[in-house]
């Protein structure tokens, strides 16, 4: 398979009703939730990685036509295809080759070109820190990376605010917390949910990889404002004494500490 028609006809081959249902359920698509009108196959994620698998020669040029499918895990497929090709010009013997650094950025380019079809958390957090967050680490010929996630994060979408956040995970992995924090700050008073769970998530693994006292000074600057569930999302890796202690930190705590 190494055509978007091929790889599409595939995975309507597997369709399954009952997963399907299942599916649709889980990831809120009905009237008024953040994945109202999304339409499932009933594939599982390992399905779709084995499809990636057979497909793994598609061309960039055919990625389009799944980014724009009605399908959910077709979507995704070409989500993961492009982590592949990314990947494969991100090897530590590549990061500097030019003609490298012209393919990744093409891949970047599409990625946020047709970023608001991953439409759900599950495509933003499966592609957004293999791609966007690699690329921050790398070198690249496109300019202001900052500018390039500034632009995401001021969004009106939901789903290029999470890639905003979520990309964040690598550069923490590879011991930068520095994105992570400038966009935990940018998204800290966001009203959905979806990325209270995604800054506080963040926040965690970026104490875990980097630095739990640079977490602990976050915290000593916002805990006080901060969303619960962020709050509890950031604290989870730590004991359940000091969990408390921050769980109980409010505006008066913060003033006689600042």
């Amino acid at each position: 398979m190494t055509t978007a028609n091929e790889i599409t006809a595939y995975m309507e081959s597997l369709h399954n009703e009952g997963q399907r249902q299942i599916l649709m359920r889980f990831f809120k698509t009905g009237p008024g939730e953040y994945g109202e009108g999304d339409e499932f196959l009933g594939l599982k994620v390992p399905q779709t990685r084995e499809v990636v698998k057979a497909a793994k020669d598609t061309p960039l040029s055919e990625i389009p036509a799944l980014l724009m499918s009605r399908w959910h895990e077709v979507r995704l497929c070409g989500l993961l295809l492009m982590v592949a090709l990314f990947e494969k010009q991100a090897t530590r013997r590549l990061e500097n080759d030019v003609e490298a650094i012209r393919k990744r950025d093409e891949i970047v380019e599409m990625y946020l070109q047709y970023a608001e079809q991953a439409n759900n958390w599950d495509l933003v957090d499966l592609s957004a820190p293999k791609i966007l967050g690699h690329w921050l680490l790398l070198p690249t010929q496109l300019g202001d990376k900052i500018a390039v996630l500034d632009t995401l994060a001021e969004s009106s979408c939901l789903w290029h605010q999470r890639i905003s956040m979520v990309c964040t995970w690598k550069t923490s992995q590879q011991g930068d917390p520095s994105w992570c924090l400038r966009y935990a700050e940018k998204h800290l008073h966001h009203p959905h949910d979806l990325m209270h769970k995604a800054v506080g998530w963040m926040l965690r693994e970026m104490g875990k990889r980097c630095s739990m006292n640079l977490l602990r000074d976050f915290l000593r600057q916002h805990a006080h404002e901060m969303p619960r569930t962020t709050l509890r999302y950031a604290i989870e890796k730590m004991t359940e004494s000091e969990r408390k202690e921050w769980m109980n930190y409010t505006q008066d705590t913060h003033e006689r500490l600042s």
